[in-house]
């Protein structure tokens, strides 16, 4: 049975990023997960600081609220200071990075509260942490409702928001000649990509939270023009990931997360060679009837 929570887990967390993550990639922001990751450091710090708590809620909002700082400044350099997106990015999470490590260094240095528990999950733990209810009736593992209740937020945001998600991604100006806010869109979303990787992070880790925003998306990307599929297909992959890389992970008595990742990658990887070779062949089939014509 907790073979079957760490597949469901992983698989609720890549279809939440991957949904999210296929308009990063259409957005060319891909990285804004590697940047909140690291960003909401101090937040989570400052949590603990004025709470005294390492309570999951506490340590949630905070790093929330830092994650929600960060699509910010990142906008802001972007748009104000004419900075180019992934400048911005680079600019933002390493200082905030900084600060975290300081924090921690200057005020925590008793305290079991490192950057490592924050940016290193455990997804194999996910069976162990369940909800027990009054009567004694324990209902599952705790991640499995949490990050349940964040793809259900991430569906109805897409659903709800579809035709302004895809304008503002496709075409921002022709977006806003429409009366669509392009930067309103743009927060929300990035809002959303920042509650659900700091909910992601406690259950499976940053690294894992990265790899499920990005490589699905991408691998979709490459096979599909229409956007609708390119989502479907991201939920598809996400859930190989998950489904596989468990399975390798058991085999190679390894990491659960790292084997996760790096089936990710294994499958983009796939994708790419599929879509070269395919490239290859319409190209000296186009040059074949060129030259017969």
């Amino acid at each position: 049975m907790s073979g079957f929570y760490i597949i469901l887990t992983g698989t609720l967390v890549a279809t939440a990023c991957g949904i999210l993550g296929c308009f990063l990639v259409l957005r060319k922001m891909a990285m804004v997960g590697d940047a909140i990751s690291h960003a909401i450091l101090p937040g989570i710090v400052m949590a603990f600081l004025f709470s005294g708590s390492r309570d999951s809620v506490t340590m949630l909002l905070g790093a929330g609220t830092l994650g929600v700082l960060t699509t910010i400044i990142i906008e802001f350099l972007h748009k104000q200071g004419k900075l180019q997106t992934d400048a911005s990015i680079g600019v933002t999470f390493t200082w905030l990075f900084a600060i975290g490590v300081i924090l921690i260094s200057a005020y925590t240095g008793q305290v079991d509260l490192d950057q490592e528990c924050v940016l290193y999950g455990e997804i194999a733990y996910v069976p162990l942490d369940t909800i027990i209810l009054s009567s004694g009736m324990d209902i599952g593992p705790q991640a499995i409702y949490l990050i349940g209740s964040v793809l259900i937020l991430v569906i109805l945001f897409v659903v709800f928001g579809f035709k302004q998600l895809k304008i503002t991604s496709f075409d921002p100006e022709y977006a806003v000649a429409l009366g669509i806010s392009a930067t309103l869109w743009n927060y929300l979303l990035m809002a959303l990509v920042s509650f659900t990787t700091v909910a992601s992070f406690e259950s499976v880790g940053a690294i894992l939270v990265v790899a499920f925003l990005i490589a699905p998306a991408a691998s979709a990307y490459l096979i599909t023009n229409n956007l609708k599929n390119m989502i479907w297909l991201t939920c598809l992959i996400g859930f190989l990931c998950a489904f596989f890389g468990y399975y390798l992970a058991v085999a190679l008595n390894a990491s659960i997360a790292g084997a996760m990742a790096t089936v990710c990658g294994l499958i983009f990887a796939v994708v790419f060679a599929y879509v070269r070779i395919k490239s290859k062949k319409v190209t000296k089939v186009t040059n074949f009837e060129s030259i017969k014509a």
